[in-house]
C-alpha cells in the first residue's frame, strides 16, 4: 500500500504474497468491523476522491470487516458528522473522532493500514507510560497533523495521533491534513515541513515524536523533547545494543547476529537515518538507482530477519560496564556491549532567521517538504551531492530551484553536476546567505558575495539547507567518549572507543560519509566486537600480569 516497490522477482513475490496473506488473517481476528465515510464535493471526480476510492478498494479485497460509504458535502451525513471541507474521510465515526483530509498514500498508505486495524481492534496499542500520561487529560484536544506521502517520517506522528484519539476518544480528535491534497491550511498555519503537529491550533510538535513524547506534548501542549519514564517497562538482557538505525547499525546487527551473539537495536527516529530521505541513489553497489527509502526498506527488511529492533526510543542514561545498564524512554537494557552508530545531523547556517522561520519556509529535506513549494521559489544551499541531489529533486517536482554555493566549483560528483546544467538550473556562484527573511514565513534571503562582499537580496517562498552534517555526538559525549578536534568519534582502527566496551561506526567517525562506507563500518564493528567479547581486550593487562607473576 505504500510508494515503495521491489525488484520484482520471484522471492519478492513471494514476500508480497505472505504479506498479504497475514494482513488478511490479521483483519479476520478484528472484533469490530470499520466503517469509512468518504465526503466529496458533488460529482467527486477529482485526483484525491479517486485515489481514496483505489485505496479502500485495494483493502476491501483483503477483508469484509470494511464498510464504505460515499456522500457529497450537501449530503445530511455531513451534517451530522460536521464535514464541512473535502475531500474527507471518516474513519469508524460512531467510535472515534479520526478524518483525512487527502488520500493516504505513499508512506501513509502504512498509517492507513495501522489506522484500519485499531480501529477493527478496538484499542490503541499505546504503551503503558502514553496510556499513563493520557490518563491526566481533563480537557478536549482538537489534533491536526500536517504530512507529506513522501516523508519517511510523518507515519510516526501520524499514528502517535490516531492512538491518542482511540485511546481518548472522549476527549482526542484527529485530523490527518495531506499538504499536497489541502496546501491552503498548510498556508493557515504556516506548516511548511512535515510533520507537524498541532492541538487547539497551538503547535505541539515539529517533527516525528516518539509516542510517549507526543502524549506528553498534548497533555502539557507545547513541544517536548524528552520524556524519563516512571518505572522500568521490561529489561532486555543482550551481547550487543546497537545505538542508531542506519545502515552502519542495521548492517552491524545482522553481521553480530550470524556472528553468534545477541544483538538489539534501538533507534528514537525513523529507521535508515539520512538514506530515508535522499530522493535517489545512483553509487550504492547492485542498484544503477533507487530511491532511498526502497533502500532503506530492503536494508530494515533484512535486518529484522537477524536483529530486534526496538523504533522510537531514545537513550537516556547509560550506566558503566560491563555489563552496561542503558535505559531508554520505554526500557532497560543489561548488555556487555554498546555500539554508537548515531550517525550524523544536518548542519545549520547559524544565520538570523533560520531557527525562527524552521518549518516555516526553512527546511532540510526535500522529501519531506517538498511538495507544498510546486510552482514557488526556492533557494537550496551547498555545493555537495545533497544540495545537488535536492535541487534536482524540487526541479523534476515543477519547483523554481536556484543553487546557492558559497564557491566558485561545486564539490559534488560530476555525473550531479552534469545534470544541473542539463537542466538549466541557475546557480549563483561565490554566495553565501547572510540572513533568511520574512514575518510569518520565508520572504527572502540576504546574499553576499564572498569575493567583494557586496550584498543583495534574493526573493524566495523557501530555502533548503544542504550544507553537510554535523556528527551526532551527544550521548558519546555524556558517557566520556573521547572525539577527535574535528567532533567525531575518535577510534583505534578497530572501532574501539576510548571506553573499553563501546564501539562506534559510521558516519560518527566522520570518513566518506558515504552509505557503501557506513555499511562496511557497521560490518567491521560486529566483528571486531564478536573477537573482543572472545577475548576481551579490556582484561588483558591483568591476565598478563598473572601469567608472569
Amino acid at each position: 500500500m505504500g510508494s515503495n516497490v521491489r525488484g520484482g522477482g520471484p522471492q519478492d513475490a513471494a514476500a508480497d504474497a505472505e504479506s498479504m496473506r497475514q494482513i488478511r488473517e490479521t483483519f479476520k481476528r478484528l472484533p469490530h468491523d470499520i466503517t469509512l465515510y468518504l465526503f466529496s464535493e458533488k460529482g467527486g471526480d477529482d485526483v484525491f476522491c479517486n485515489a481514496i476510492r483505489q485505496v479502500v478498494r485495494a483493502f476491501r479485497q483483503l477483508t469484509d470487516k470494511i464498510t464504505f460509504r460515499e456522500y457529497d458535502l450537501g449530503h445530511e451525513e455531513a451534517a451530522r458528522w460536521k464535514v464541512t471541507e473535502a475531500p474527507t474521510l471518516l474513519i469508524s465515526p460512531e467510535r472515534y473522532n479520526i478524518r483525512w483530509m487527502g488520500a493516504p498514500l505513499g508512506e501513509e498508505g502504512r498509517s492507513f493500514l495501522e489506522a484500519l486495524l485499531l480501529a477493527g481492534m478496538g484499542r490503541s496499542n499505546l504503551n503503558e507510560q502514553s496510556r499513563k500520561v493520557l490518563e491526566k487529560l481533563d480537557t478536549p484536544r482538537s489534533v491536526r497533523i500536517f504530512v507529506s506521502p513522501t516523508c519517511p517520517y510523518c507515519p510516526q506522528q501520524t499514528v502517535n495521533g490516531i492512538k491518542a484519539a482511540i485511546e481518548r476518544p472522549d476527549l482526542v480528535s484527529v485530523e490527518i491534513v495531506d499538504i499536497q491534497c489541502r496546501p491552503d491550511l498548510a498556508e493557515k498555519y504556516n506548516a511548511h515541513s512535515v510533520p507537524q503537529a498541532f492541538a487547539d491550533d497551538v503547535l505541539i510538535g515539529m517533527g516525528a515524536q516518539s509516542e510517549e513524547v507526543f502524549a506528553l506534548s498534548l497533555q502539557k501542549m507545547e513541544p517536548q523533547t524528552l520524556f524519563i519514564p516512571d518505572s522500568d517497562a521490561e529489561v532486555v538482557e543482550a551481547d550487543l545494543l546497537i545505538v542508531g538505525g542506519g545502515p552502519a547499525g542495521l548492517t552491524a546487527g545482522i553481521y553480530a547476529v550470524r556472528s553468534g551473539l545477541k544483538a538489539v537495536l534501538v533507534e528514537r527516529e525513523a529507521l535508515g537515518g539520512q538514506v530515508a530521505t535522499t530522493p535517489v541513489v545512483e553509487n550504492y553497489p547492485g542498484f544503477t538507482q533507487v530511491g532511498g527509502k526502497t533502500l532503506v526498506d530492503i536494508m530494515v527488511t533484512h535486518a529484522l530477519q537477524y536483529v530486534k529492533i526496538f523504533q522510537g526510543e531514545e537513550v537516556v542514561d547509560i550506566r558503566p560496564g560491563p555489563p552496561f545498564t542503558v535505559q531508554t524512554s520505554r526500557r532497560k537494557f543489561i548488555v556487555k556491549t554498546i555500539l554508537l552508530a548515531t550517525g550524523a545531523s544536518h548542519k545549520h547556517l547559524g544565520v538570523p532567521g533560520e531557527k525562527r522561520l524552521s518549518g516555516r519556509g526553512v527546511s532540510y529535506c526535500a522529501t519531506c517538504d517538498g511538495p507544498l513549494f510546486k510552482g514557488r521559489r526556492v533557494v537550496v544551499v551547498g555545493g555537495g551531492n545533497t544540495a545537488v541531489t535536492e535541487a534536482l529533486y524540487l526541479y523534476n517536482m515543477g519547483v523554481d530551484v536556484t543553487l546557492v554555493h558559497r564557491r566558485d566549483k561545486l564539490r559534488a560528483q560530476e555525473a550531479l553536476a552534469r545534470q544541473l546544467a542539463e537542466n538549466d538550473i541557475a546557480v549563483l556562484w561565490n554566495t553565501r546567505i547572510k540572513e533568511i527573511r520574512g514575518k510569518d514565513r520565508v520572504e527572502e534571503l540576504l546574499v553576499e558575495d564572498t569575493r567583494d562582499g557586496t550584498e543583495g537580496s534574493v526573493p524566495a517562498d523557501g530555502v533548503f539547507i544542504a550544507i553537510g552534517y554535523t556528527p551526532t555526538v551527544d550521548l558519546a559525549r555524556r558517557i566520556g567518549v573521547e572525539l577527535t578536534p574535528e567532533g567525531y568519534i575518535r577510534q583505534d582502527g578497530r572501532h574501539r572507543t576510548s571506553v573499553p566496551g563501546i564501539y562506534s561506526a559510521g558516519d560518527v567517525e566522520g570518513g566518506w560519509k558515504q552509505i557503501v562506507t557506513a555499511a562496511g563500518t557497521g560490518a567491521e564493528a560486529a566483528m571486531a566486537i564478536f573477537e573482543d567479547l572472545i577475548n576481551p581486550y579490556w582484561q588483558k593487562p591483568s591476565e598478563e600480569t598473572t601469567e608472569e607473576s
